[in-house]
This record gives C-alpha cells, sequence and structure tokens, in this order.
C-alpha cells in the first residue's frame, strides 16, 4: 500500500467481549493492541473510528448446525482495552457483514470517507463480509492483516493470501501508522 486516501475510516469488526472470549489462530491481545494503536492514530488525525459489535444473527437457514443460545448480557460490549472514545461511532450489526441493515454507509458518507481500513475477528465472516459490500458499494478497501485473527488458520490465509488482495489493498500496522503519518 501506498497512499491513503484523504478521508480514510478505520473500521475494526467484532472486538467484542462474546467474540474475543473464543480461542483464535492469532492472540487476540495482539489484534486488539494493534486495534487500538490505530485508533489513537485515527483519532489524532481527525479521521472516523468505527467500531462493528454483532448483537444476533441472520435468520436465514443453513445446513450447518446452529446452536440455539441466549447471548450473555456483557456478549456485545466492546473490549475495555480498544479505549472507546465519545466521538467514536459504534455500528451494531445482526449479520456477519457490517453495512447490510446498520447506518454504516451513510455515516460514512456523512463524513465523505472513501476508503476504510479494516481490522477485526473473524477474517473469514465477519471481515470479509464486511470488505465485499464496502467493494461493492465503492469503497477503497485496505486491510490491516496483522491486526485480524480467524478461528481457523486456513479460511484466515485463504482471505489474506487470495481474496484481500482482489477486493484491495493489505498493509500491516506499522505501514499503516506509517502512512498516517506522510
Amino acid at each position: 500500500m501506498e497512499e491513503l486516501d484523504p478521508v480514510v475510516a478505520l473500521v475494526a469488526i467484532d472486538l467484542q467481549k462474546g467474540i474475543a472470549a473464543a480461542p483464535t489462530v492469532h492472540p487476540m491481545a495482539d489484534i486488539v493492541e494493534r486495534t487500538a494503536r490505530l485508533a489513537r492514530a485515527f483519532r489524532r488525525r481527525g479521521l472516523p473510528v468505527v467500531w462493528v459489535n454483532v448483537a444476533g444473527r441472520a435468520p436465514g437457514r443453513t445446513d450447518a448446525v446452529q446452536p440455539q443460545f441466549a447471548f450473555p448480557p456483557d456478549f456485545a460490549e466492546l473490549l475495555p482495552e480498544l479505549d472507546r472514545q465519545p466521538g467514536d461511532l459504534v455500528v451494531t450489526k445482526q449479520r456477519w457483514g457490517a453495512f447490510i441493515g446498520t447506518e454504516l454507509d451513510g455515516l460514512l458518507c456523512e463524513r465523505s470517507v472513501t476508503q476504510i481500513l479494516l481490522t477485526g475477528v473473524a477474517t473469514s465472516k465477519g471481515v470479509e463480509s464486511t470488505a465485499r459490500s464496502a467493494f461493492d458499494l465503492g469503497y477503497n478497501v485496505a486491510f490491516v492483516t496483522d491486526a485480524m485473527t480467524d478461528r481457523e488458520a486456513g479460511p484466515h490465509a485463504h482471505c489474506v493470501e487470495t481474496m484481500f488482495p482482489r477486493m484491495g489493498e493489505t498493509v500491516k500496522t506499522d505501514e499503516l501508522l506509517t502512512l498516517l503519518d506522510a
């Protein structure tokens, strides 16, 4: 990645208590720390920070066994280590992707955002689904690949190595921080 659009937003997917408690390929503490560093850098530059959490499921039927359970009361709470600030945006979704059925597109358009930088969990579900919608809506999409993880190594690698380069650009946290400073 060589440049950022003039108005870029950080969009962090599902870094919440109910999701972060599950095992992941990469240590969740590293993903959260990198995303928090990026959020601080975006805020210093007056750029939007969007925290996306999930509080339900899409209603469609699937062949996969979907255990029915009630989400614990704190399931959708953002992780405190992210240090959410009053000016940050929060979008709650009911599906894998953050655009369908939410106000995310409108919030980004109001702020003249043309590019989103994605972090979060799970790479092959929430991150990829959000990226596909963003790409279809015409956003320039970039993936902070060392600030995302998945439950399984195979789907994570497939997204990072095969799918994401077809939808946008990939970047590491330190590279992005350098671009933000330029």
